[in-house]
């Protein structure tokens, strides 16, 4: 794999942990500023370095490897351990010369399921226990409901049993937002696992 290949970045990035500030996420924008991957960032500053991308700052500024490594790290940032002095960790990363989005499929699991429910009970509110929340088909299997993203929401164990084998109207239940297909940004979080870790990659998660 050629590390200063911005594709090769496109892929999963393995952050287990965060022992290591190199390991630390970066969210990558192509050249419209569209979310498409969680690299780390070793990649990002391979990819800083060799003119692939710039830094894209709180402020909207974009700096390139050689302004990025002269401007001092604040005492509350992550910073990579160099030779002379350190390097501010990126946040968010623009690759300048990278057009496409690449097509998300996100699987149809539970898990993905309470990733975008928030592990909250659609019906009632409630974020109770994992253990005791259920996936509820919207529209019943026995009334020619299907298995799908529009079709299935999370519910608390006492609301599944209070519905029952009806809709929500007829239970006189009403779901606090409608089920949908997560668009792109909520994709990309979805597969990699992660919840955004920094405040810097809410705007471009939110537009997405």
């Amino acid at each position: 794999m050629d590390p200063t290949d911005p594709a090769a970045a496109l892929r999963p990035a393995p952050v287990t942990h965060r022992a290591s500030v190199l390991d630390l996420p970066v969210l990558l924008l192509n050249r419209f500023y569209v979310p498409i991957r969680v690299a780390t960032v070793r990649r990002a500053l391979v990819l800083l370095y060799t003119g692939h991308a710039q830094v894209l700052a709180p402020s909207g500024e974009l700096y390139d490897f050689e302004h990025w490594s002269r401007m001092r790290p604040s005492s509350d940032e992550d910073v990579v351990q160099l030779v002379r002095g350190s390097l501010r960790a990126p946040r968010v990363l623009h690759l300048t010369d990278y057009n496409r989005v690449p097509r998300l499929v996100v699987r149809l699991t539970r898990q993905n399921l309470m990733l975008r429910d928030h592990y909250q009970c659609q019906y009632c509110g409630k974020r109770p226990d994992p253990k005791e929340l259920n996936l509820d088909h919207v529209i019943p299997r026995s009334r020619g409901g299907v298995e799908s993203w529009e079709n299935l929401v999370v519910s608390c164990k006492v609301c599944n049993l209070k519905k029952g084998k009806r809709t929500p109207s007829e239970a006189g239940m009403h779901l606090l937002r409608n089920p949908v297909t997560p668009r792109l940004s909520h994709a990309a979080m979805l597969l990699e696992g992660l919840v955004p870790p920094f405040s810097e990659w809410q705007p471009f998660l939110e537009a997405g």
